[in-house]
């Protein structure tokens, strides 16, 4: 078996190395190392949908837009670069695919059982709501965004739920689950734009939305019955309704045409009965002035009207005798 060398001969041997010879070529090589080092911390480039904001020792000195900048080497400027142009968006009660890694700033990692305490939210009438929505946001300053508020993300996810259950807790569950969404987004949005304002976090509140809103789990076949039975009442009522609609009218043109055919009637008798007593008045006036002549037309008028309705009519002399025989009275009239 070889012997390995000692460290001491090791150290031995390197000493007694003549390194003059190869001063320059470390010379070179430190020289060229530096200048590699100081082009590698100098350069920096940013993408069109970032700024980035850079910091001379430590303080603020400017931002600057997309493109390739240059810096002070070897830390003396800082950059960071802040996606500006980029909607972003924050997921409560839920994560989509591919949205729970790494993002371009760290966020508080969840559980699934975190998922589900995110979304659940008590009610004005002490219900209990199951409430997935998505808040979608920009980066309006980067410098507020980077350095008014120590971790803005988080802060900015605890404004979120603090707002929406706000909102939640001055409703009932059934304007949470039918017509007042569209109401509790918006509200949702102005509260949050006024708190961001407040509180220097440089974001500007795109919208909020409600992704997904129910009872829970536990509860929902017995909010289903509940439902179901609410939508048998709205269609009950809403067939009365119509039955309502449907008869109501007919029954009020019925009585509109009944009471017409009444009031025509009314109207027809009296003025009957005006021409008759306009007749009468007439009659009286001329019988006054000639009543011979007057009761004879009377009489004449009225014989009139009553052989107009005989259908055979016999004149016999009133000195005759024997016209029995004369009369067929079994003739068919």
């Amino acid at each position: 078996m070889r012997n390995q060398p000692d460290i001491p001969d090791i150290l031995e041997e390197l000493s007694n190395i003549d390194l003059s010879k190869y001063k320059g070529l470390l010379t070179t090589v430190m020289i060229v190392a530096v200048l590699c080092l100081t082009g590698y911390t100098s350069v920096f480039t940013v993408d069109p949908e970032e700024k980035a904001v850079v910091l001379k020792f430590g303080k603020e000195d400017r931002i600057v837009d997309q493109g390739l900048h240059f810096k002070l080497p070897f830390r003396m400027e800082q950059e960071y670069k802040v996606p500006v142009q980029r909607q972003l968006k924050l997921e409560f009660g839920f994560r989509t695919a591919g949205n729970e890694g790494r993002q371009q700033y760290q966020q508080t990692q969840y559980s699934v059982g975190g998922y589900v305490s995110e979304a659940l939210m008590l009610t004005g009438d002490l219900n209990v709501a199951s409430i997935e929505w998505v808040t979608q946001y920009k980066i309006a300053d980067p410098v507020k965004y980077l350095f008014k508020v120590r971790n803005v993300d988080q802060t900015f996810r605890d404004m979120n739920e603090a707002v929406l259950r706000e909102i939640i807790g001055d409703r009932t569950i059934n304007e949470v689950l039918t017509v007042g969404r569209g109401e509790i987004q918006s509200l949702a949005k102005d509260k949050l734009s006024k708190l961001c304002e407040d509180y220097t976090l440089g974001i500007v509140v795109s919208q909020v939305i409600l992704q997904d809103v129910s009872p829970p789990d536990a509860v929902k076949p017995a909010f289903n019955e509940v439902n179901q039975a609410e939508q048998e009442k709205e269609t009950t009522i809403q067939n009365a309704l119509a039955a309502y609609n449907k008869e109501i009218p007919k029954a009020e043109g019925t009585a509109l045409r009944t009471v017409e055919a009444a009031e025509g009637y009314a109207v027809k008798r009296v003025n009957e009965a005006k021409g008759a007593v306009s007749r009468f008045t007439q009659v009286f006036e001329e019988y006054q002035k000639a009543p011979g002549i007057t009761r004879q037309r009377i009489y004449l008028e009225t014989m009139q009207e009553i052989y107009q309705a005989v259908d055979r009519k016999i004149i016999i002399d009133e000195s005759a005798t024997g016209v029995l025989p004369l009369l067929n009275l079994g003739q068919e009239r």
